[in-house]
C-alpha cells in the first residue's frame, strides 16, 4: 500500500509540473504582443515605446525566457501567481473571487450528474424488459453528444424566456444556477451511466451471482449489495475527466449565461492574452484534476483490493 500510495503521489506531481511548463510554452508561443495588449494599443494607434518598455520590466517581460520560466516555477511553488497585465491584481486574488460562483455551480452539476447517471444506469441493469432497457441505454450517448452550448441556449429559450421559472442571465441563489448546472450535467450524467452501466452489465455475468441467487436472494438485494460495489469502480476512474469537463465547459456555459466565475475569467484572460492569469487557471486545473484522481487512487483499494496487488506488480516489472 506505501507504495502504491508513493507511485501516485510521484505521477501527481509530475503531472502539476508538465501542465505548468506546457502552458508556459504555449501562451509564449501565441502570436501578438500581451504587454502592448495590456498597454491599452489597438491597431493604427501609437504606443509609447518608454511605456511598453516599462511594463515589460515590471512584469520581468524583458528577461530571457528560460529565466522568465524559472522565475514563474519558483514562484508558483511559494503560491505567488504572479499578477495579472490587464488588472494588475494578483492572480490569487482574481481566483479567489471567481471561484466560489464556479464551485456552486461545479457542485450542483456533479450532485445532478452522479444522481441522475448513476439511477438511470442502475434502471437499465435492473430491469427484466428488454424495450426498456434498450430506451434507457440510448439516451446517454444522445446526452454526450449533445454539444453544450446549444443545451444551455435551448434551456434559456423554454424555461427562462417562455416559461419564467428561471433567470435568462446571471442571477443569485439557486434560480440562478440551476439552468447553467443542467446544462452542464447532461454530458456528465451520460458518460457516469454509460460506464456504470457497462460496469453492471458485466459484473451481472459474474458466478457470485449466480450463488446469490441460489441462496435465495432478491433481484434488488443483489444489485445493490453485492453488483453495485464491484461496477462502481470503472465509473470513479473517470472522475478526472468529470473534473475536467465540468471546468471547461464552465467557460462555455458562464459565458452563455453570463454568470461570473472560473470560466469568464478564463475567456477574458485569453482574449487580452493575460499570460500569468490564464497560467494561474491552468495549475488551478490541473491542481483540482490531481486531487480528485489521488481521492480515486486512495478509494478504490477499498472497493477493489486487487487495485494495489496490480500496482504493485507494475511497479516491480
Amino acid at each position: 500500500m506505501a507504495r502504491y500510495l508513493i507511485v501516485r503521489v510521484a505521477q501527481a506531481v509530475a503531472v502539476l509540473w508538465a501542465a505548468f511548463t506546457g502552458s508556459f510554452a504555449v501562451l509564449y508561443l501565441l502570436p501578438g504582443d500581451p504587454v502592448e495588449l495590456a498597454a491599452g494599443a489597438t491597431p493604427g494607434t501609437p504606443v509609447d515605446p518608454a511605456a511598453i518598455a516599462e511594463m515589460r520590466a515590471r512584469y520581468g517581460l524583458d528577461q530571457p525566457l528560460w529565466q522568465q520560466y524559472w522565475t514563474a516555477l519558483t514562484h508558483a511553488l511559494r503560491g505567488d501567481l504572479g499578477r495579472s497585465l490587464t488588472t494588475g491584481q494578483t492572480v490569487t486574488g482574481a481566483i479567489a473571487e471567481a471561484l466560489p460562483s464556479t464551485l456552486a455551480l461545479a457542485a450542483l452539476t456533479l450532485t445532478l450528474a452522479v444522481v441522475v447517471g448513476g439511477a438511470l444506469a442502475l434502471a437499465a441493469s435492473y430491469t427484466r424488459r428488454a424495450w426498456l432497457r434498450g430506451l434507457l441505454t440510448s439516451l446517454p450517448p444522445i446526452g454526450a453528444a449533445a454539444p453544450t452550448f446549444w443545451v444551455g441556449l435551448l434551456l434559456l429559450q423554454l424555461f427562462s424566456f417562455r416559461l419564467r421559472l428561471f433567470p435568462a442571465f446571471g442571477g443569485a441563489g439557486l434560480k440562478g444556477v440551476v439552468l447553467p448546472a443542467v446544462t452542464l450535467a447532461i454530458p456528465v450524467g451520460a458518460v457516469i451511466a454509460q460506464v456504470l452501466y457497462s460496469g453492471l452489465a458485466q459484473t451481472w455475468r459474474q458466478p457470485f451471482v449466480e450463488v446469490a441467487f441460489a441462496k435465495g436472494a432478491s433481484r434488488r438485494w443483489i444489485q445493490l449489495r453485492h453488483v453495485l460495489r464491484p461496477a462502481v469502480a470503472p465509473a470513479l476512474t473517470i472522475a478526472g475527466v468529470w473534473v475536467g469537463t465540468v471546468l471547461a465547459g464552465s467557460v462555455v456555459v458562464e459565458t452563455v449565461f453570463s454568470r461570473a466565475g472560473i470560466g469568464r475569467l478564463t475567456q477574458t484572460a485569453v482574449l487580452n492574452q493575460d499570460i500569468p492569469v490564464v497560467q494561474g487557471i491552468v495549475v488551478l486545473t490541473a491542481v483540482a484534476f490531481v486531487l480528485v484522481n489521488l481521492a480515486v487512487d486512495l478509494v478504490l483499494p477499498l472497493l477493489d483490493p486487487r487495485v494495489v496487488r496490480v500496482t504493485g506488480s507494475e511497479a516491480n516489472g
